[in-house]
Order: C-alpha cells, then sequence, then structure tokens
C-alpha cells in the first residue's frame, strides 16, 4: 500500500508578518501510524522540497508522543526536505491521499488547481481520500463527476469557527473552514473544541482538529484493508 501526503508550500499567516505552514501533529501522528503498519508513505507539496512547518505547533504545549519522535527522526526529516513537485504525482500511482492540516492550506491548497485534479482523480478512481483540521480546505473547488461540490450532501467535519476563535485567527484567515464546507452543502458536524472527531462518508474521510489525525489515519487505514 502507498498513501500519498499533501503538504502545504505557504509560509504567511496573511497579513500578520508570522510563520505558518503545516502542523507537525497532523503530519507525524498519521504518518507513523500508517508507516509503523508497513504502508508506504509518500510525501508532496505544490512547490517540491521542503515544507513550512507551523512554529506555533513546535510549541512545548503542541508536543504529542508522535511530534517528539519526529524530531528525533533524522531520517524522516531528511524524506520531508525532499518532497514531491505536487504536478509530478499522478493518483494513479498511489492507493489513497491524505492532507495534514495546519494554516497554510488555507492560502495554497484550497486554490491549487494540481490539488483538485488530484483530488478529484483519486475520487474517481474509488480511492479514499482524507483531510484533517484545515485541511479540508483542500475540498473547496473539489468537484464530483457531476460537476457539484464534491463535498455536497456528505457528512464532514474540520476545524471550526470556535476553534478559530480560540486561536484568535478568525479575521486573519481567507476563510473559516467550518463555513466553506457548510456552503458548498456538506453535512458539517462537530464536538468539542480541540476534542478527537473524525468522520467518513465513503471515499472522503474528514477530521476536527490536530488531535482528531489519528482516527484519520485510522479510518483510512481500516479502507485500504477492506
Amino acid at each position: 500500500m502507498n498513501v500519498l501526503f499533501v503538504l502545504t508550500s505557504h509560509d504567511k499567516l496573511g497579513n500578520t508578518g508570522k510563520k505558518t505552514g503545516f502542523w507537525i501533529e497532523e503530519f507525524a501522528s498519521p504518518y507513523y501510524y500508517l508507516a509503523d503498519k508497513g504502508v508506504e508513505v509518500t510525501l508532496a507539496s505544490p512547490a517540491g522540497g521542503q515544507p513550512p512547518i507551523d512554529p506555533s505547533s513546535d510549541k512545548p504545549e503542541n508536543q504529542t508522543e508522535a511530534t517528539i519522535r519526529f524530531k528525533a527522526d533524522k531520517a524522516l526529516q531528511e524524506k520531508l526536505s525532499r518532497t514531491v513537485p505536487l504536478a509530478d504525482v499522478s493518483a494513479q500511482d498511489f492507493d489513497a491521499v491524505f492532507y495534514p492540516g495546519g494554516h497554510g492550506p488555507l492560502w495554497d491548497l484550497a486554490e491549487s488547481e494540481d490539488s483538485v485534479t488530484l483530488i478529484e482523480n483519486f475520487y474517481g478512481m474509488e480511492k479514499p481520500v482524507s483531510f484533517v483540521c484545515h485541511a479540508p480546505a483542500a475540498l473547496k473547488k473539489v468537484k464530483n463527476k457531476d460537476g457539484e461540490p464534491l463535498v455536497k450532501g456528505k457528512k464532514v467535519t474540520g476545524f471550526t469557527n470556535t476553534e478559530e476563535e480560540l486561536v484568535q485567527l478568525t479575521d486573519v484567515v481567507p476563510f473559516l473552514v467550518e463555513d466553506m464546507l457548510k456552503e458548498k452543502g456538506g453535512i458539517y458536524s462537530k464536538v468539542g473544541d480541540f476534542e478527537p472527531y473524525a468522520l467518513e462518508d465513503g471515499l472522503l474521510i474528514t477530521g476536527q482538529n490536530p488531535a482528531s489525525s489519528e482516527k484519520v489515519a485510522e479510518l483510512l487505514l481500516n479502507q485500504l484493508q477492506k
């Protein structure tokens, strides 16, 4: 089994002058969950090379078993520094795709034609597509074979409006994940702020926040083992 991970290449947090990128836990936890079970993982990003790490995800209060393991894992750090450019990957070469979050995807993966095409191709080939936290932003322009939003009529979750308020970025982000998923016709649901919650509706798997990332990986692996 080979799963493609798509990470953000965007490192500017709006006009705040601060940095963003991908959230370490949302990458490391699913990566190890899958890799430890023998799943091959390929890493890609819009720009290729080293994707930016959100500095907030490296704060002491955001450390987990997976992030600590990642920080000591020179082989994975080296692999991460050489992500494949998104334009060079094809859905037919993989069994599923997973998008880690962090605020970066709101700016680049939400608008990337390469990403949109990739997700549509995975889905069209009946392969699972999975997203956690802010990564459902990448579904913003994705359509199904009928030209409707892919999330329309589907059970979905993602970073909530109240969670965005708690991290004080409501006025910085280009759009709110919860609002976008609802506007596109998704059947959006959530649990308490920063509590683990993941959903699947057919091939579409989504998780609410960083704490949900391993749950998304679990659902993904279950689908791959069917």
